[in-house]
């Protein structure tokens, strides 16, 4: 059995929190522009502009640069995508992580600790949807290091939150996850959290396939919900337990 434990955020794991979310969502760079070689235009374009230069030219090798360059392009774009998305969380929630989740009613952030350091994360806050609030918190900023992953910490993570929310009255929880992020699909899904929609933030990203995907999950009903809270420093600590139980 792993030996970790589950414990709401400190002061101290503000370094540790910021990297590991960073590395988390860059990783996802390879992915993503993996996803993006197999979307319909692009196995289209690509073979399109070959044989077109290739036409005009009668050169393999003039052939292939325009390619090349599109594949760099696509590259510089994707890895940006992930730049500038790390870059707007840590000058906004993960800015102020005291103030953003420990501050706010019903809202934590909490840390997966293994070996005296910090190996994983999550949040939970008031949903962005109006319609939401009230009766559904939002699960956010999921993510373990790699060299942590396999040992059911990111489930213990997941139904951390599941707790804290059914022990607050709520009655669902949501989250919102990307196309390539395949691993997470799968445990959320194994979780029990339904596929609800699928939105893409733009035209170009549509056109990519680069979707995001929302998830929805149905608290089971309690008899007597506890009333909401503002502090989560009583939530639960889990150790080795990959069910959280």
């Amino acid at each position: 059995m792993a030996q970790y434990r589950i414990r709401p955020y400190k002061d101290g794991d503000y370094k540790a929190v910021r990297d590991i979310f960073a590395e988390g969502i860059m990783e996802q760079s390879s992915a993503a522009f993996m996803h993006l070689l197999t979307s319909p235009w692009t196995a289209l374009l690509l073979p399109s502009l070959f044989f077109l230069v290739l036409v005009a030219s009668g050169s393999i090798l003039l052939a292939l640069l325009p390619v090349a360059i599109v594949l760099a392009v696509a590259w510089v774009y994707v890895r940006s995508f992930s730049t500038d998305y790390v870059q707007l969380a840590l000058r906004t929630d993960l800015r102020d992580i005291r103030g953003t989740y420990l501050g706010a009613a019903d809202s934590c952030l909490w840390v997966a600790e293994a070996g005296g350091a910090v190996v994983g994360l999550v949040a939970a806050v008031q949903p962005q949807d109006p319609a939401e609030r009230g009766t559904a918190l939002e699960l956010k900023r999921m993510s373990v290091r790699q060299a942590s992953r396999g040992q059911g910490i990111a489930r213990a993570l997941s139904r951390t939150v599941l707790q804290f929310a059914q022990e607050r009255g709520y009655r669902a929880v949501v989250l919102s996850t990307s196309v390539v992020q395949r691993a997470a699909q799968q445990l959320y899904e194994h979780l029990g959290f339904q596929r609800v929609a699928t939105k893409s933030p733009s035209l170009l990203t549509r056109l990519l396939h680069l979707y995001i995907i929302h998830y929805h999950y149905d608290i089971p009903a309690v008899p007597t919900p506890r009333p909401p809270v503002k502090a989560c420093s009583g939530s639960p600590c889990h150790r080795g337990d990959p069910l959280g139980n």
